[in-house]
């Protein structure tokens, strides 16, 4: 009992943080900024939801936010006083008046169904974003055609083979892992497999023992299961730093501003787009090296951005695609059909690098006169990681 109080006091902090944070972001919001210079880290994912968003990434309306914060808000107050409850008034043990939610924590069958009632919340909870994706107002896709815009994802990706080589293949470069996920139709169907995964690995663990093998290999105890859960949680708090440093796909460049990657091929290609408007031959200029001056090739022979920004050859972003052919950059591409949307985005992207960190007033180490920034993917990134 007391223990549940801890644990229902506990979430209403939580929904507490998310309803306030929320509601702050609102009354601070400037329609004329983007959300990442402005400190923000809840709207933008509301946002991804598909609530308050139209083309192109911008802000249409505030008032699904404030709607969300009141309503985490009023649960919070619902969660503090039953968790006031049962940490002070309720029984301390529930074995007596609910059988059901009794347990000890050497129970090994008990706690098996624990585990799978769990599951199944989880596997619930993947399927309602899968819900929201495909039937209740579809969610905002950075990738779709024009432009950024909300959009039912009606096809989601099933293949097992698909979904499950983001999970087998290495963390490094162009592969990435599951973080390399580059569409929403593989993000979606990732969601439906998890989710589905979930739902039978917890009714499983709910009708079945622990086998022999298993009884023998864990420790059974309270301490044991806070110990396993605080090594899945940091494994997950890893796989959200990453996430939110690399991914532009599950997190929009146009919400939380450029990946380290983005901005310094941005960079390249704005100064690009410069030097050709004054005669630059881009195409056969040399650096101070020896190599292309803008352009060069990869390892694998693609034509990729040449300079420093060469490491981030890997790099895949909505504004830089219509520039690739087949065989990497399309050299008459760049000669001619660069759009100004395209160079206004590079140029935006290139002065918000995601350089800060959890404790800096942002902005470049070197530049005196530059503005104070820090781009939500660096709080987002370290926090997840130190935590």
């Amino acid at each position: 009992g007391k223990l549940l109080g801890a644990h229902v006091a506990h979430a209403g902090l939580m929904v507490f943080w998310a309803g306030a944070m929320i509601l702050f972001e609102v009354s601070h919001f400037v329609p004329e900024k983007p959300l990442y210079e402005q400190g923000f880290i809840c709207m933008q994912h509301l946002a991804t939801l598909g609530y308050g968003i139209g083309p192109g990434g911008e802000i249409t309306s505030t008032v699904p936010y404030f709607a969300v914060g009141v309503i985490h808000l009023i649960s919070s107050a619902v969660l503090g006083f039953g968790g006031i409850y049962h940490s002070l008034l309720g029984p301390d043990t529930l074995e007596e008046s609910f059988p059901f939610f009794g347990y000890d924590w050497r129970d090994k069958n008990k706690m098996t169904t624990i585990l799978g009632i769990h599951l199944c919340l989880l596997g619930l909870g993947a399927l309602l974003l899968v819900a929201k994706a495909m039937y209740l107002g579809g969610i905002y896709d950075t990738w779709a055609p024009g432009g950024g815009d909300v959009r039912y994802i009606t096809t989601p990706t099933l293949n097992p083979i698909v979904i499950f080589g983001y999970v087998f293949r290495s963390p490094f470069g162009g592969d990435g892992w599951i973080v390399s996920v580059n569409n929403m139709e593989d993000l979606v169907g990732g969601h439906i497999w998890v989710g589905v995964l979930c739902i039978v690995g917890g009714v499983w663990h709910i009708f079945t023992k622990p086998f022999s093998w298993a009884r023998r290999a864990f420790v059974w105890s309270g301490e044991a299961y806070l110990s396993y859960s605080l090594a899945a949680i940091s494994l997950m708090g890893f796989t959200a730093a990453l996430y939110a440093w690399y991914n532009n796909t599950a997190y929009p460049s146009e919400l939380y501003g450029p990946t380290g990657p983005e901005a310094s091929q941005s960079q390249a290609f704005t100064f690009l787009v410069r030097d050709q408007r004054l005669g630059a031959n881009v195409s056969s200029a040399q650096g101070p090296t020896g190599l292309g001056k803008y352009l060069m090739r990869s390892p694998s022979g693609e034509i990729i951005f040449g300079g420093e920004t060469m490491r981030f050859w890997d790099l895949r972003a909505p504004w830089v695609e219509p520039l690739r052919g087949p065989n990497g950059l399309d050299i008459n591409k760049i000669k001619n059909d660069i759009q100004p949307w395209q160079e206004r985005r590079a140029a935006e992207y290139m002065t918000h690098a995601p350089l800060g960190s959890l404790n800096s007033v942002g902005g470049v180490v070197t530049e005196i006169n530059s503005v104070n920034y820090v781009s939500p993917r660096s709080w987002l990134c370290c926090s997840h990681f130190f935590l």
